[in-house]
């Protein structure tokens, strides 16, 4: 107790600590100098008894020697006490908590430390111990150990957070560059809409004008011819009520100004017409919308991919322009038939499929055929195979592709790339990758479908073309380049209707 009462007597009230450079004032209370220096720069009175300082003492109070000198001592004593308890403290830290013994073993089995009357305990029966030293030891050579490849993980874990930074980089890079383009070419777009609608505003403004200043004119003779027929009426009124034959003669005179009275009175409104103009743009104004996309189309003028469609079907049949697909009813050929190969698209595997077990003559040697095209005679009897040979055209290697296909009502389609495609079977639509098939689900039955192609990506998106609605998209490393857009259709009763056409734009 009397030691907490003399650490009260020397705490400044200001800062609850022990004074340091105590002064006291002239009412006795004392103070640490700094702490009653800010406090009398605010107010001249004492903190404690409210006492009013005179201005000599508020900039040159007195120290008090003794305090300072009871006050250094206090913190000596303190400063020891902390050191001692620090001390202590670091003893009890190698004491078994449980029995109050050093802590000479390490417990193999727990990993822990232990003193000798833990290892003889229940808790630690049958446990592995070993002396501190030897399993610190042990520890420290396997750190060590480990130890030695941190600087090697470190390495690469930076060189790969460094190459995270850069892909981080390249991503905001890639997005202004991308931002930049979107805007400049919407802004493309914004002029010549801009441009459009002033030009068909003034193209309507130009024909109000011409058929306001037509009616103008019109309305300037009827106002001409109105006036006359009112001032006529006002004088053959006042001819009228002249009673003397004479004067009403002399009146007449000047009235009808030599006119007989059938010229005089003869109906002029039957002269004018109403000019009746009705305004119209044209297609302008019901299918504005319509013309002005068509014309944008234009003016945009996106790359066509002129995909020219091949085919190695014999029911399969290309039109003039290449780029409509139809199907015919496939049907068994004769001993007489012939099929073309082209050996940019057959190797020795398709070759020998074929033959010998299709072929009515002997197999040729399909390595000493050198000539661009020759002709197989062949005999089909398994209709499946006509599946099986698909059809495809142009190779990309890079770069981004787009095309439409108009599917119309076909029954049966595949559209995509070889190996990776959208089919339809006439019942449900499947996304078929190579070993694998994802059925998908469609609101309406779409009359075109766009592909587009990433080759750096390697992804296939398939969209609704007409909605421009995006339908699936399918990302494969299995997917070698370089490909070929790829067509396959199947027989239909109703040729004409259903062809497959490519769409360019």
């Amino acid at each position: 107790m009397a030691s907490a009462s003399y650490m009260e007597d020397l705490t400044c009230s200001i800062c609850l600590t022990i004074f340091t450079d105590p002064v006291s004032l002239l009412c006795g209370h004392s103070f640490c100098r700094e702490c009653i220096t800010n406090s009398l720069s605010i107010k001249d009175q004492c903190p404690q008894c409210r006492t009013t300082v005179p201005k000599e003492e508020k900039y040159f109070p007195t120290t008090s020697h003794i305090l300072k000198s009871l006050a250094d001592k206090a913190k000596e004593a303190e400063k020891i006490k902390t050191e001692q308890g620090d001390e202590t403290t670091g003893v009890a830290q190698f004491l078994c908590p449980e029995h109050e013994e050093k802590l000479k073993l390490f417990c193999e089995t727990d990993q822990q430390l232990a003193c000798v009357i833990c290892r003889d305990g229940e808790r630690h029966d049958g446990h592995k111990f070993k002396p501190t030293k030897e399993a610190a030891t042990s520890r420290r050579r396997e750190l060590e150990k480990g130890m030695e490849h941190f600087s090697d993980e470190i390495h690469a874990i930076e060189s790969l957070a460094n190459t995270q930074r850069e892909e981080i980089t390249k991503t905001h890079v890639t997005y202004q560059q991308l931002m930049t383009q979107i805007s400049t070419q919407f802004e493309e777009m914004h002029q010549f809409l801009r441009k459009r609608e002033e030009e068909i505003k003034n193209e309507l403004k130009e024909k109000e004008r011409e058929a306001v200043e037509e009616m103008t004119e019109k309305l300037k003779v009827m106002d001409l011819v109105l006036s006359e027929s009112r001032e006529l009426q006002v004088k053959m009124t006042a001819a009228l009520e002249i009673s003397d034959s004479v004067k009403f003669l002399q009146s007449w005179t000047e009235v009808n100004n030599m006119l007989t009275p059938e010229c005089l009175f003869r109906p002029r409104a039957n002269d004018l017409q109403v000019v009746r103009t009705s305004l119209s743009l044209g297609p302008y104004e019901s299918h504005l919308q319509f013309f002005v996309w068509k014309e944008m189309l234009q003016v945009v003028k996106p790359r066509a991919e002129l995909l020219s469609l091949r085919s190695y079907r014999r029911d399969l049949t290309v039109s003039d322009d290449g780029r409509s697909l139809l199907c015919m009813p496939n049907k068994r050929l004769t001993k007489s038939d012939y099929v073309d190969f082209s050996p940019k698209f057959v190797n020795q595997r398709a070759f020998d499929r074929y033959l010998p077990s299709r072929t009515s003559h002997c197999k040729p040697d399909y390595k000493t055929l050198t000539d661009r095209h020759f002709k197989l005679r062949m005999h089909i009897v398994d209709e499946s195979d006509a599946r099986e040979h698909s059809f495809s055209v142009n190779e990309f290697t890079s770069g981004q592709h787009y095309w439409e296909t108009e599917v119309g009502k076909g029954d049966y389609w595949e559209l995509g790339v070889k190996g990776h495609f959208l089919k339809y079977d006439g019942q449900k639509y499947v996304i078929s990758n190579q070993s694998s098939e994802t059925e998908l689900t469609f609101t309406d039955r779409p009359r075109k479908i766009g592909i587009y192609l990433n080759c750096s990506s390697k992804e296939l998106s398939f969209y609704d073309a007409d909605k421009m609605k995006h339908v699936h998209t399918l990302s494969s490393s299995l997917m070698s380049l370089p490909v070929s857009a790829y067509f396959n259709i199947g027989h239909s009763e109703d040729i004409d209707r259903n062809p497959l056409t490519v769409c360019w734009y």
